[in-house]
């Protein structure tokens, strides 16, 4: 259940921080993509050399990267990730998380969550028993965080009590029990569409456009993520995916991808249609490379391709959920919309190349996402796997009886 979901694993300052190495390398090793947040005490029980090598990613600890100045963004973390696990919460960082006092990365980062937020106590058996400590976990836990019981036993006093961080286990096992029962998409079949296609002229030549596959790669992820099995019928990009979750069909034409979508459709749930599939392909493609000598420039007789969105839209029963793309130059709300009657979209999603930082080869995007009954949500500039998890929401959610 935690493959390819994102979380942020927080390290307070705690003795029981030896434990989190192994929560690190547990969720790893289920799947996970994972972050860490350690406060300043925190680095004074395990190091961040640890934990960069088992996560593969730069530990975050300070608002600021030292010496370039980077800029950690809490707000961005937030919204990338699927869960946060705070392993070990010593009484200081509960007492700050429960009261909004945001003085370091970890406390920032845990307020901007969009996320369920888990909590494992560890601290001696005075600081756990104490009325303030116990008001705060209340505080915590009617705020709808998850708090993950210390245990009994003996602690780094040497004293017999409660307030051993529960095992790293125990903790993996808490959260996957979560996303079994809680993930948007569980036991749904999602079909998708990305990047280009290319419609031979002759060998060597042919007619394309600009996608890269980011934004409909993103999607897969995200759904995936939320418990999904996706088919990612793509054309040539140069991206890969790595998720047992995800089925990739390689295409290279519009006709081709069309024959894929057709013959995944009737048993899928979900199709989301990112790619960018040329609209038009050459008459009468040649077998053999056009030369230049000695000849007169080539004329080039296209014919339409077929409307993959439009096709799966007019087959789609009851209970399917078809959602399409509409990047536009111009007009970009008004053409979007026309694309729900005329393809039979319950949702599109719309973006415009006037926008900076939308739009192909980005690594951002900026959207609108305009359902059939003209309840619309913009979707501000954000990292495309951002924008990815915010619409998959939305899809997971959308209600076509309301």
């Amino acid at each position: 259940m935690l493959s390819g979901k994102h979380i942020i694993l927080g390290i307070s300052g705690g003795i029981a921080a030896y434990k989190s190495v192994v929560l690190l390398r547990l969720l790893i090793k289920a799947g996970a993509e994972v972050q860490v947040v350690i406060t300043p005490n925190g680095k004074e029980f395990i190091t961040p050399v640890t934990l960069s090598s088992l996560s593969g990613k730069p530990v975050i600890s300070e608002f600021f990267t030292a010496n370039t100045g980077q800029w950690n963004s809490h707000v961005d973390l937030g919204l990338w990730a699927d869960a946060m696990v705070i392993a070990p919460a010593t009484a200081s960082t509960i007492a700050k998380m429960a009261n909004g006092v945001a003085d370091n990365m970890l406390i920032t980062t845990y307020l901007s969550a969009k996320c369920p937020v888990f909590i494992a106590p560890a601290m001696d058996l005075d600081m756990m028993s104490h009325p303030s400590t116990q008001r705060n976990i209340e505080l915590l836990q009617s705020y709808g965080n998850h708090i993950i019981e210390a245990r009994e036993g003996e602690l780094a006093s040497h004293l017999v009590g409660k307030g051993r961080m529960e095992e790293p286990e125990e903790i993996v096992s808490i959260i996957e029990n979560y996303f079994s029962k809680n993930t948007l998409l569980a036991g749904k079949h999602v079909l998708i569409t990305a990047g280009p296609t290319i419609e031979r002229i002759d060998p060597v030549r042919y007619i394309s456009n600009f996608s890269t596959g980011k934004m409909g790669y993103s999607l897969a992820k995200a759904a995936a993520a939320q418990g999904a099995t996706v088919t990612l019928i793509s054309g040539p990009v140069n991206i890969s995916v790595n998720n047992p979750a995800i089925k990739v069909v390689n295409v290279e034409s519009a006709s081709q991808m069309y024959d894929e979508c057709m013959r995944v459709w009737p048993v899928c749930n979900v199709g989301i249609m990112t790619s960018a599939v040329a609209d038009y392909k050459p008459a009468e493609p040649s077998t053999v490379k056009i030369k230049r000598e000695g000849q007169d420039a080539p004329t080039l007789t296209l014919i339409k391709n077929p409307d993959i969105a439009a096709a799966l839209g007019s087959c789609k029963n009851s209970e399917q959920i078809l959602v399409g793309f509409a990047l536009e130059t111009d007009n970009a709300h008004e053409n979007g919309i026309k694309k729900i009657t005329s393809k039979n979209l319950d949702l599109v999603v719309i973006n415009s190349l006037a926008d900076p930082g939308a739009g192909f080869g980005t690594d951002t995007n900026k959207v609108t996402v305009v359902s059939a009954k003209g309840n619309e949500t913009d979707i501000p500039l954000m990292t495309k796997d951002n924008v990815a998890a915010e619409i998959i929401k939305i899809i997971s959610t959308y209600d076509k009886t309301e």
